[in-house]
């Protein structure tokens, strides 16, 4: 961090109050029937009140005045940090103008120019250095003992009872920030292979894990979260786990390196009364840094324990494991603390919202006990107009009203609304405590790597050129170089095992039809999707070291902005680009959108990326169709017809069945790293292992299936040819379907019917049918019509695991229109392709 972006310090606003809709907020609440009188329908933005954020250019500073706006969204960018009196600057604008980054509090944060206008702004030339006193903080009282009342008064820590036997079953709540090192920890502490990448949204839902050394002992990784506020579906998962599970203790892991960003959240996980201790990660960057932090002091002031690690070097762990289950078996909630002193006089922001906080709580405490919720946490909930928090207290009409006068005694009086009261009471809070017990670094080497790198991977004129290169060169090594050229090799040997088995199988005098079988049939099939291993390794080796680096990041920020004229948000992006692996994961993942309305956008539009079980076919019909220099162009055309044809579709779906606007792009985009080689390898042998087993289960039985139906005929007697048998039949009644596209072969037409089990079952059927060799493939298709086969492949539906995915994350009757879409949209593109292909006289 430069020692600007460190004094990038607090200004009172002055007439924050001013500006709030009608002298009162209000605003912050997001249910209709809200303490505060309901959610007023915000305005637009008037000239007169002066510029917003978004009116900032690249290295232009301001102070924010007020956050305009209501609900989710609004409270949102508060719990972010953007909150009124704070100064930021803008770092970069993405290169086709939207959305931008801007700098504030010592991190990064991006939003998009609709959302910054929401910002009322006063511009100044350069942030003011007006460093935050570092005056003495509360310190922490000393941890209640078992069965005592903590200075709350709150009796909820009477239920954790008495300290656990040995051997009792525990259960870790593993929270933190997106990007974080959250799910390396989770790996180290339970030697998980689960995935890591260097963006936000990897961990999609709660994972579990054996705690190493402890087998009583289960973590689970929740996804990661700015706040316990509800604003997206991992915020949802990760707050209700919390609240309703109520786990034995939280690991709360804090980026080091972004500290005032990530105690935000740990702020409101001490609330909950669970006994935690604090994994303070990557101090080994902070270290190398000239950073450092008074990790006692930070303890004295939280009232948890604070154990130093670095989850990538595995340093500290078993440290942190030690601190973990002592917190556990012996029940240790976290010290109690007031994050908002009570203030001298009246009108002093933090002293209105001491007094409305402990109102609230002296009020609603039989109601937070009957709802079995802890009484401080319930109370800054209530505060900030939690709909969900206010729902599940009950609290009846009289205390409402009570409760009401207390609001508008804290807006009155303080010059803030309660969701901005409440955003900077926990960041003044936390602004004091690292000004005491953090020893600011110097910019780091990751921060000024990433600088450089951004102003070519993300400039203006350089972003698009730059993603189209890296790809390219991706593709190109896969299909056409260091992939293709593997797979052939691994083919060969593939052939003389399965020659050497087959003169093994006559000279043994076997069965011919049992000979066949194991040959032409089981090792076939399954050996001609095998050959194709390398590819797939090739091509996730790359995009692991893409995803590794931070770069796959940077590609949702530059292209937020087509995708949002798609009706999509740039989040959206990761989830598709994970459907060029897998569909089943890429789908999962649509979980990290806020918005129901793009999720399901999302899951639909997924399926038209190309997913890795489609190479086998594409590798099969370029290695016989086109010459080397032409396969990579081929299947790179192939990937971006998909691309193209989902553009078409999400426009449809955006004007005829998802109406509206994507939600809000707001996001940190971490810094370049170098890709960690243990996290790239798991990768690659876990997408390996996927495939391995998949060859030998899935395509394995559809190979025996097809081996059976082609050599009986009806009546179950030996076929006396392929075209008589049972196939034939079923295969032909189906191929008039595929005539009009240049394929009505009914070999050609079961391929692609077994390839609704599974993508690679296409090549092993063709393989079983045809034989597998050029002259027999010729047979089938001609360069052209063969193109036509790759793009329906490309295009129509799923495998059966992507189908139950749609159907687990929305319901049967989407899964079930997705297949007839997609097959109807597969149809309707390879006839216009071939169409043009006649009228050129390709055919």
């Amino acid at each position: 961090m430069t020692q600007e972006k460190n004094d990038a310090a607090r200004v009172d606003s002055g007439d924050g109050g001013a500006l709030l809709e009608g002298g009162s907020s209000g605003e912050g609440s997001s249910s209709g029937d809200s303490l505060a009188g309901g959610e007023p329908a915000g305005r637009k933005h008037d000239p007169n009140d002066g510029p917003t954020l978004d009116t900032l250019k690249a290295g232009q500073c301001a102070i924010i005045k007020a956050v305009r706006g209501h609900g989710e969204l609004r409270r949102h960018l508060l719990d972010m940090g953007l909150t009124p009196g704070i100064g930021v600057r803008v770092r970069k604008v993405a290169p086709m103008g939207d959305p931008i980054q801007i700098e504030l509090r010592g991190y990064e944060l991006t939003l998009r120019l609709d959302d910054a206008r929401f910002a009322l702004i006063e511009p100044v030339e350069s942030l003011p250095k007006t460093p935050v006193p570092v005056e003495p903080l509360p310190r922490a009282s000393v941890h209640p003992g078992i069965g005592e009342v903590s200075a709350t008064g709150d009796d909820y820590i009477r239920n954790l009872g008495k300290p656990l036997p040995k051997g009792a079953p525990i259960t870790f709540a593993l929270a933190g920030n997106q990007n974080c090192g959250k799910t390396t920890l989770f790996n180290q502490l339970t030697g998980a292979n689960q995935h890591v990448g260097n963006f936000p949204g990897v961990t999609v839902d709660k994972k579990e894990g054996q705690l190493r050394r402890h087998p009583e002992a289960t973590v689970v990784d929740l996804p990661g979260v700015y706040s316990l506020s509800p604003y997206s579906n991992e915020e949802v998962v990760t707050r209700d786990f919390l609240i309703k599970e109520k786990p034995t203790a939280i690991i709360n892991i804090v980026d080091a390196t972004n500290i005032e960003r990530n105690l935000y959240l740990t702020l409101q996980l001490m609330e909950l009364n669970i006994p935690m201790v604090l994994a303070l990660n990557m101090m080994d960057e902070l270290s190398a840094n000239g950073g450092s932090v008074r990790i006692n002091e930070l303890e004295a002031a939280l009232g948890i324990p604070v154990v130093p690690i670095s989850a990538v070097k595995n340093q500290g762990i078993d440290e942190l494991v030690d601190h973990a289950m002592h917190v556990a078996m012996n029940r240790e909630v976290p010290g109690y603390i007031d994050f908002c002193p009570a203030g001298e006089k009246s009108g002093d922001p933090l002293g209105e919202v001491h007094r409305c906080v402990h109102a609230f709580m002296h009020l609603i405490d039989p109601y937070a006990k009957a709802a079995g919720l802890p009484v401080r946490f319930a109370a800054t909930k209530m505060v900030e107009g939690d709909p969900l928090i206010e729902r599940e207290l009950g609290v009846p009409e009289r205390e409402r009203e009570a409760l009401t006068g207390f609001i508008e005694a804290l807006e009155r009086q303080g010059g803030l609304d309660r969701e901005a009261a409440l955003a900077n009471m926990r960041f003044s809070f936390i602004e004091r405590l690292c000004a005491r017990t953090i020893v600011r670094p110097h910019e780091s080497r990751e921060h000024v790597r990433s600088v450089a790198a951004d102003r070519i991977l993300t400039g203006r004129f350089t972003a698009i050129p730059c993603f189209i290169l890296i790809m390219g060169f991706v593709f190109l090594m896969t299909f056409s170089w260091l992939g293709a050229w593997l797979s052939d090799w691994l083919q060969t040997g593939i052939d003389f095992v399965i020659g050497a088995i087959g003169d093994a199988l006559t000279a043994a005098e076997v069965s011919p039809i049992v000979s066949s079988l194991v040959t032409d049939g089981i090792c076939g099939g399954v050996g001609s999707v095998l050959g194709f291993l390398p590819v797939i390794v090739t091509l996730f080796l790359f995009l692991s070291i893409l995803e590794d680096s931070g770069y796959m990041a940077r590609v949702a920020f530059v292209m937020d902005k087509p995708l949002r004229r798609l009706g999509l948000s740039g989040r959206s992006f990761v989830p598709m680009l994970m459907g060029f692996g897998c569909s089943v994961p890429a789908i999962m993942a649509s979980r990290t959108l806020s918005s129901e309305r793009d999720r399901k956008m999302t899951i639909l539009l997924v399926p038209f990326m190309s997913c890795s079980a489609k190479l086998p076919i594409y590798g099969l019909l370029t290695s016989v169709f086109f010459p080397p220099e032409m396969r990579g162009v081929v299947v790179l055309a192939l990937y971006l017809l998909g691309m193209a044809v989902g553009v078409l579709y999400a426009l449809a779906l955006k004007r005829f069945k998802f109406t509206g606007e994507p939600v809000p792009f707001v996001m940190e985009l971490p810094n370049y790293r170098l890709p960690s080689a243990k996290s790239v390898l798991r990768l690659v042998w876990d997408k390996a292992k996927g495939f391995i087993q998949k060859a030998f289960t899935v395509v394995f039985l559809a190979t025996l299936v097809i081996w059976f139906l082609q050599t009986f005929d009806a009546g179950l007697g030996l076929a006396a040819s392929a075209d008589e048998s049972l196939l034939a039949l079923i295969g032909g009644a189906i191929a008039p379907v595929f005539a009009p596209l240049g394929f009505g072969d009914w070999r050609a037409s079961t391929a692609l019917l077994t390839g609704f089990m599974a993508k690679e079952s296409v090549v092993s059927t063709l393989t079983v049918l045809v034989g597998g060799g050029v002259a027999a493939l010729q047979e089938v298709f001609t360069p052209f019509t063969a193109f036509v086969f790759l793009v329906f492949t490309l295009l129509y539906t799923p495998c059966v695991a992507a189908i139950a995915t749609v159907k687990k994350e929305t319901n049967g009757r989407t899964a079930a229109k997705l297949v007839v879409s997609q097959c109807v949209v597969a149809w309707v593109v390879a006839f216009c392709i071939r169409a043009v292909g006649l009228a050129f006289g390709l055919v």
